[in-house]
């Protein structure tokens, strides 16, 4: 995918995941100070078992390592809707952020799940990472 086509779909899942945490913050609290998005979008040849790895695995390993996802998403419309998987974590901050990986990629119950998962073959074959901070006239600040 080049990177003109990639921006696009960047700006529109940044302004969906922006407009959910709205709704999540408007519903329960204001997001605490200094804390960090994370947009991570995964490009994969395997989506439904990417899917299974998140709903089965993933999900919990995020539990147990403070990491609070605010949403996933997949495209509707083809060719990604079959080969891009995305979501956003909120983050106290990015040195929490860093850390909270670092715990989750060396955690063994994580890397037990990952390697079943892949024993037919890796399920990523590459993922796009930004961290956001919200605008000035964001609603999440």
């Amino acid at each position: 995918m080049t990177f003109a086509k990639l921006t696009p779909l960047f700006w529109m899942f940044a302004g969906a995941a922006l407009t959910l945490g709205v709704v999540t913050v408007t519903r329960s609290q204001a997001a605490p100070p200094n804390h960090v998005f994370e947009l991570r979008m995964y490009h994969t040849t395997k989506m439904a078992a990417l899917q299974t790895r998140f709903k089965d695995h993933v999900l919990a390993a995020f539990a147990r390592h403070n990491m609070k996802p605010v949403g996933f998403w997949v495209p509707q419309d083809a060719p990604e809707k079959d080969t891009l998987f995305v979501y956003v974590l909120e983050h106290p901050s990015r040195a929490a952020a860093e850390k909270d990986w670092d715990d989750f990629n060396h955690d063994p119950v994580w890397l037990k799940a990952k390697a079943e998962s892949e024993a037919n073959g890796k399920l990523v074959d590459k993922v796009d990472r930004y961290f956001m901070d919200p605008a000035e006239f964001s609603p999440i600040k």
